[in-house]
């Protein structure tokens, strides 16, 4: 396959799951409709809730979820491979699961991945985040094969820890994927340049759909879904933080071509760090 058409979809996620169905139905529709063969959803596609008592209330496990049972359904209906960026799951002992599931043309989940990187911060405008109180952590990276196409999956906060985007690009990851909910205040400063760096850095393509606006929760989320390609270019990316769909045409041979130019993956070398608090613990780049 030399040519795949992907696209993003840019979501104002509210509390209610139905009422985020409804929408993420409409816009996967419409991207299907535009020729995509792959389509992803934000991270939070069923629900921006940071209210506990309320996410608790609408918490299911992953075998009875309404986002994933329609996601499932919808990919069968327009045969297309369907990413859920992620949604809220219930993990048992009390504890939520920030999980991606992409599902196939004929509507079977293909992989899942559960966001392994928690936003525990206080930023410097008063928003405080501790995802660890409510979110268990993942242990396992993912990959998930489209027919050829090697698709590595992260969310949101994980596009800030490079080795893993490394790791999944030297799994064979032609794709790489960070589907997000980036505060507004972070994604000003840095959204747009971590995107390009993991795309330069491992010569892949990366796709972050992501979540935009003031949401009915109060919570202020940057938008500017964005595809970019494996140079480094932007050839994709939403207009500002409205709901909508950003679509584009992934010349695949262009991963070769950048990984020919560029070796990095290739030429990394292990070594061992001296002179600091970890000296005596060797690093390893794979």
């Amino acid at each position: 396959m030399n040519e795949f058409v992907a696209a993003a979809v840019q979501m104002r996620s509210g509390v209610s799951p139905e009422t985020n169905i409804a929408e993420m139905k409409d816009l996967v529709r419409q991207a299907a409709s535009r020729g995509a063969r792959y389509v992803q959803t934000p991270e939070m596609t069923g629900a921006i809730q940071k209210d506990r008592a309320g996410l608790k209330r609408i918490l299911r496990p992953e075998a009875d979820d309404p986002v994933l049972g329609a996601a499932s359904a919808l990919a069968a209906e327009l045969g297309i491979w369907l990413h859920i960026g992620s949604t809220a799951i219930d993990a048992g002992g009390g504890m939520t699961a920030n999980r991606a599931v992409v599902f196939g043309p004929d509507g079977g989940a293909v992989g899942r991945y559960d966001k392994i990187h928690m936003f525990d911060v206080d930023l410097d405008n008063g928003e405080s985040w501790r995802e660890s109180a409510v979110y268990r952590p993942g242990e396992i990276a993912q990959t998930v094969d489209l027919d050829g196409v090697r698709l590595g999956l992260g969310i949101c906060y994980d596009i800030r820890f490079p080795h893993l985007f490394r790791d999944l690009a030297l799994a064979g990851a032609d794709i790489l994927t960070a589907p997000a909910a980036f505060t507004r205040q972070t994604g000003e400063a840095h959204w747009h340049v971590l995107q390009r760096a993991r795309a330069i850095e491992n010569g892949a393509f990366v796709i972050s759909a992501a979540q935009g606006g003031v949401h009915e929760d109060g919570r202020e989320t940057y938008g500017h879904s964005m595809i970019v390609d494996p140079w480094g270019r932007v050839i994709a990316e939403a207009e500002g933080n409205e709901p909508g769909i950003i679509v584009a045409t992934l010349a695949l041979d262009d991963v070769k071509a950048a990984r020919a130019k560029i070796p990095n993956l290739k030429n990394a070398r292990s070594y061992r760090i001296e002179g600091g608090p970890d000296s005596a613990r060797g690093a390893q780049v794979a």
